[in-house]
């Protein structure tokens, strides 16, 4: 299963230990998810944790290789434009497009969830993820 997780749910990740996003971290640590990202996710959860967090340089680039090792790169090939509100969401959905996730895993509920779905790729919350198996 190949999933596509928004920067909010790998920053929960790190932030609630326990979380339901960091249980499906802890499911991409053990083979059973593949985890699927692209440049501009890393660079905005780099961007993030550097920022908003004030973490350290060290602490930054340490957690951003970590999830790094852990993703399959996907390379955008298409630019999508469905959020007319915040084009950064367009930027998520086009990581999952190529990347043929089966999921893309996010917290908006106000631009990506509404749109339930981008091609084969379903959107849900973390919760409606662990729910769906």
């Amino acid at each position: 299963m190949r999933v596509v997780l928004d920067t909010h749910v790998l920053l929960s990740a790190l932030v609630f230990p326990g979380s339901k996003p960091d249980q499906i971290l802890l499911r991409v640590r053990h083979g059973e998810i593949e985890l699927c990202l692209s440049e501009f996710i890393l660079a905005e959860f780099e961007r993030i944790l550097r920022d908003k967090f004030r973490f350290t340089t060290r602490q930054t680039d340490d957690r951003v290789t970590a999830i790094r090792r852990m993703a399959t790169l996907v390379v955008p090939k298409a630019r999508i434009a469905l959020v007319t509100a915040k084009d950064d969401n367009n930027r998520i959905l086009e990581c999952a497009v190529p990347a043929h996730a089966d999921y893309l895993v996010t917290g908006d509920k106000e631009h990506l969830l509404p749109l339930r779905s981008i091609g084969t790729t379903q959107i849900v919350t973390p919760a409606a993820f662990f729910a769906r198996g």
